[in-house]
């Protein structure tokens, strides 16, 4: 089994189940050889206040399960919902891939890899969202 392999910029913070990791000076990689391990680069962190659109809010679920401040089974459901609903919406071909790889990550228990699929869609809800206004 591979893990989870992340590669950290210099002075890149990650959260590994509530610990806040630092890297030092160069770039290195980890591998997370723990399944099931809580993990968030901070970089990729949306705060609460700017959880403010609908792709936000379900990625902002998916951040509070790998942040462990959400239990997984607690936010299941939630995340499933909010999936269905942004695939409601957005109809394209590859919003509809990522979301479908969205939803079987997250049947899978891989929060890490919903998260990934999910913030890809955040461009294109910005475009969406910026041609509603004008």
């Amino acid at each position: 089994m591979s893990g989870l392999v992340l590669k950290l910029s210099p002075k890149e913070r990650v959260l590994i189940n509530g610990a806040v990791i630092e890297n030092g000076d160069r770039r290195s990689r980890l591998s997370i050889m723990t399944p099931n391990a809580n993990i968030l680069r901070l970089r990729d962190a949306i705060h609460p206040e700017h959880a403010n659109t609908p792709v936000r809010r379900v990625c902002y679920i998916a951040q509070l399960v790998l942040s462990g401040d959400v239990e997984k089974n607690d936010a299941h459901m939630q995340l499933l919902r909010g999936i269905e609903q942004l695939s409601q919406v957005m109809t394209d071909l590859d919003s509809r891939e990522l979301l479908a790889k969205s939803t079987s990550a997250v049947l899978e228990g891989q929060h890490y890899l919903a998260l990934k699929h999910l913030r890809a869609l955040l461009p294109r809800e910005e475009r969406l969202l910026g041609a509603r206004v004008s």
